[in-house]
């Protein structure tokens, strides 16, 4: 299967600028940038599909180059429903050199930083070299600015478009790169970009857009409670993001095995007819968080994340990184149940203590402890030389033998 073939098949192209865009994919080696405003200091899953589709395409021989919008961050993308908060210089720099060092380790792409040419261009000069070519009926014509009109939009955002078409004119003057890749949110930037650059330069440039990647529901993807899913671990655990899409609906996860995978056509045929067989084993969506999360994190971390979730699945809690509390070996045969739980800190009084045992809230290597003169013994501990007591559901701490 050719290049631009598997592209649709995995349900990556929505919109194209040309029709030679197909032959051009599957046969020559084209320079293409991808952009991301530096809004935060770290991606997040909904910008992995882009990522991954630029890595596809570099796979197959072509030269992506990452824009990090040091410059248009701090205008703002026009959004469906109101302006974007102003973003300070400082945060906003910082958020650069975090998205460059990512994106780096990540995916080895070359980063530009559209700052550097935006700076210094004058008003006049940036009305008389780029806003001329402006019709403002085209632009506002555009889906998004068109949404905004009623409730009204500034010329701050609306010159958005402006400098995101100025970036794909430099990048094609200074890179030879003709061709941007993005969500389908920005289709009329491209197209735009696409025009400035015929009318300038008389020359062809090309672009393609892929669908934002949403739930059955409609909602953004990788957004919980409010909360992005963030390729950083420190600001989402492996163990975290392996969960959530452990949990995806059965309707969607085949295509976002298509999407967030590199799984041949093959590989997810099969997951697929398992999966419908034997739908208890989760196979699609076990697979697709551990292929996820070990492209992002590395697979000692994907494994880690994939025992975790089947440990707190089976047993009702994890022992990886489980606070710990300590007893001597001769306390042992001379402590009971009660003196465990307040000597741990699992509860502040022998009276509470009791209190949570006769309730039955009190467990130990998911047994029940029910009775509050049990003894603690060595038995107790097996072959090991810790156990697990528990407090209800949630809380739950490693007794380990000193």
């Amino acid at each position: 299967m050719k290049l631009y073939d598997e592209l649709v098949w995995r349900g990556l192209i929505k919109d194209i600028s040309s029709p030679e865009l197909a032959e051009k994919l599957n046969n020559e080696s084209l320079t293409f940038y991808i952009g991301t405003d530096p809004t935060a200091d770290s991606l997040h899953i909904g910008h992995l599909s882009s990522f991954l589709i630029s890595k596809r395409l570099k796979d197959a021989g072509h030269n992506p180059i990452l824009l990090v919008g040091g410059g248009t961050g701090l205008i703002g993308d026009p959004r469906p429903t109101a302006e974007r908060d102003t973003i300070i210089k400082e945060e906003l720099f910082k958020n650069v050199e975090a998205l460059k060092k990512q994106v780096s380790d990540l995916f080895g792409f070359k980063i530009v930083n559209n700052y550097d040419w935006i700076k210094d261009i004058s008003a006049i000069d940036f009305l008389r070299d780029y806003g001329k070519f402006f019709n403002v009926s085209y632009m506002i014509n555009k889906d998004i600015v068109r949404r905004r009109l009623e409730s009204g939009i500034t010329y701050c955002e609306l010159s958005y478009m402006i400098l995101q078409s100025l970036d794909f004119l430099h990048l094609y003057k200074e890179e030879n790169c003709v061709m941007q890749v993005a969500g389908s949110d920005q289709w009329g930037n491209i197209t735009a970009g696409i025009d400035l650059i015929r009318k300038k330069l008389g020359k062809e440039a090309y672009g393609f857009t892929m669908p934002l990647i949403t739930t059955k529901n409609g909602e953004k993807f990788g957004k919980s409670e409010g909360n992005a899913l963030w390729l950083d671990k420190n600001k989402t655990s492996p163990y975290d993001m392996y969960q959530y899409l452990v949990n995806t609906e059965d309707e969607m996860v085949i295509s976002y095995l298509k999407v967030f995978t590199f799984l041949s056509k093959e590989e997810i045929e099969e997951i697929e007819k398992i999966t419908k067989e034997i739908p208890e084993q989760r196979k699609a969506q076990k697979t697709l968080a551990f292929e996820v999360v070990k492209f992002i994190h590395g697979e000692e971390e994907a494994n880690k994340a994939k025992t975790t979730s089947e440990e707190i699945f089976s047993k009702g809690y994890s022992e990886e990184g489980m606070k710990e509390s300590y007893i001597s070996a001769s306390d042992l045969e001379n402590i009971n149940i009660l003196d465990l739980l307040v000597s741990s800190n699992q509860a502040p009084s022998k009276s509470e203590a009791r209190r949570l045992v006769i309730g039955n809230g009190i467990s130990i290597n998911s047994e029940k402890i029910t009775d509050p003169n049990t003894i603690i013994t060595k038995e107790l501990f097996s072959d090991k030389n810790y156990i697990i007591l528990s407090k209800g559901k949630k809380n739950h701490i490693k007794i380990v033998i000193k």
